[in-house]
């Protein structure tokens, strides 16, 4: 399948709005982890406008993008999959473990293309916590609201509810990374989180 000029103008529109922003702890810049997310969509059969939600869906969450203003320019299916993939929209964000619960609570009742881009969403975050856990140890921590404890619980809860709405190849891989960093952080599956 070939994208349309659709893709092109969202990576264009992703690239603007994220042009300022780095990933957690690093000088990485932000629209990296869109590519990525994109591309996870995409190798596992996502469709068009799965893989430009992808590409937008932290948009409506650390943006002044609205869901109404991506409904115009992308289209009402894709402004609803980035909503899906956003645990908050209001400013002041809710603190952290309400908004964590909320999100959480909310992939049991997601539609399926929410699921799709969130959970890619959620292996590229989890594999970049792998990466760098290896090699700065401890201290990726401190990158994290939620400290070391609410990171293990939440990525551990986020898997249990995926897997509560069914399997999917990204879903299985997110899964295994998760359980790796439990191990790494001396939790083991489940324990102490």
């Amino acid at each position: 399948m070939a994208y349309t000029e659709r893709f092109e103008e969202a990576l264009a529109h992703a690239a603007r709005l994220h042009k300022t922003q780095t990933r957690k702890g690093s000088e990485t810049p932000y629209i990296n982890h869109l590519l990525a997310v994109a591309a996870i969509v995409g190798e596992n059969g996502g469709t068009e406008d799965e893989v430009i939600a992808a590409l937008l869906h932290d948009a409506i969450e650390d943006t002044d993008e609205t869901k109404e203003s991506l409904s115009e320019r992308f289209g009402e299916n894709v402004a609803e999959i980035v909503e899906g993939c956003s645990d908050a929209d209001a400013i002041p964000k809710p603190p952290w473990k309400v908004r964590k619960e909320t999100y959480i609570a909310h992939i049991k009742t997601a539609p399926p293309s929410a699921l799709v881009v969130s959970s890619a969403d959620k292996l590229h975050n989890a594999r970049s916590i792998l990466s760098d856990y290896r090699e700065v140890g401890e201290g990726l921590w401190s990158r994290f609201r939620g400290g070391r404890e609410g990171t293990l619980w939440y990525y551990r809860a986020l898997v249990e509810a995926y897997e509560s709405v069914g399997s999917s190849p990204v879903i299985e891989e997110f899964e295994r990374v998760v359980e790796e960093i439990e191990t790494l952080a001396g939790e083991g599956r489940g324990v102490g989180i």
